[in-house]
């Protein structure tokens, strides 16, 4: 699958798990920071995709990287403050936020490899 893809159904997770956190759990602060960290990472997939140059693409990259890191950091947290216990797809989000990452810095570094 290309990350385009993945980030884009890597989002609909996390819509899924907002609805989830708000509905169920009654929590609306920590949420709403995953929602708009997660849903930006295949927007700024999506961006790069469409860049002027390699420096531009690497910089799309990068910013989707920041964001990726910073969706494990609200997962981790909600995952801590056991606001994640009953969510059906609680292992999936997290394994896929790991791959997520892992995938998109390979990029990066690929990028910057090949614009040397």
């Amino acid at each position: 699958m290309k990350i385009d893809e993945r980030t884009f159904n890597f989002s609909l997770l996390v819509i899924d798990f907002y609805k989830y956190l708000v509905e169920i759990e009654k929590e609306f602060i920590l949420s709403k920071q995953l929602l708009r960290s997660g849903t930006s990472i295949g927007a700024n997939v999506e961006e790069a995709q469409a860049a002027q140059s390699k420096k531009d693409f690497i910089s799309k990259m990068s910013i989707a990287s920041k964001e990726a890191r910073e969706s494990r950091y609200w997962l981790r947290l909600l995952n801590s403050s056991n606001y994640m216990n009953n969510f059906a797809k609680k292992e999936s989000i997290i394994n896929e936020i790991e791959n997520i990452i892992n995938i998109i810095t390979k990029i990066i570094k690929t990028s910057r490899e090949n614009n040397e």
